[in-house]
């Protein structure tokens, strides 16, 4: 008599997608979409740094419920290139930097329960920003990982180091912007990088007309 044939197993589905939306305003979405484009910008030359946000990050192997979708996230040491979703037990490295737009809805998951797993996942840097400047005792707040832990960053002029991304990230009284340290630029938004092509056009059909 033969053996029954072992019955294959079902492979594990990561979804994509929870189910929630990108973000709770217009405010909130065009925010985490400018400092996602000003990064990959700023980092367009690095083939071993990968900027992504709002991309579901899976950190227990088999287990689809771990999961989590940070605003705006930074990776180095792993190769650029399009991800549907983030497993971290096959990428090998977690974010370096991870920055939350906070709301009214989020606020409290991101100052508790993200800060905790972002530090037990290993994240060096951990920002959250209030762009309504309503929900948080300071509108920038930030932590480092010393020895496991987080330790509160000191903001200096509304301004925070980060050492991930030798950038530091500023509090303008109306935004959160992106400023290199060594030009004393902000990184240029899409609109802004758009505004400064039409520019440079302009400047270029004035001169071809004289």
């Amino acid at each position: 008599m033969s053996l029954p044939k072992a019955m294959p197993v079902p492979a594990i589905d990561y979804p994509e997608a929870d189910g929630k939306p990108m973000a709770e305003t217009d405010k909130h979405r065009d925010l985490i979409s400018a400092l996602i484009e000003a990064l990959k910008g700023h980092f367009a030359n690095d083939p071993q740094v990968y900027v992504s946000g709002n991309l579901l990050l899976y950190y227990v192997k088999g287990n689809p419920a771990k999961c989590v979708a940070p605003d705006v996230f930074v990776v180095r040491g792993v190769p650029k290139g399009d991800r549907r979703i983030y497993k971290l037990w096959e990428e090998g490295v977690p974010p370096g930097i991870v920055i939350e737009v906070s709301s009214r809805k989020t606020w409290r998951e991101d100052w508790y329960t993200k800060l905790r797993l972002y530090e037990k996942l290993g994240v060096q840097e951990y920002y959250i920003f209030d762009p309504e400047y309503d929900y948080l005792p300071e509108p920038l707040i930030g932590w480092r990982l010393e020895d496991g832990e987080y330790v509160p960053v000191d903001l200096v002029e509304g301004k925070i180091k980060s050492e991930v991304l030798s950038l530091e990230l500023v509090d303008t009284g109306e935004t959160l912007r992106l400023l290199d340290p060594q030009t004393g630029q902000y990184l240029q938004t899409p609109t802004e990088a758009m505004a400064e092509v039409a520019r440079l056009r302009e400047e270029l059909a004035r001169v071809r007309a004289n």
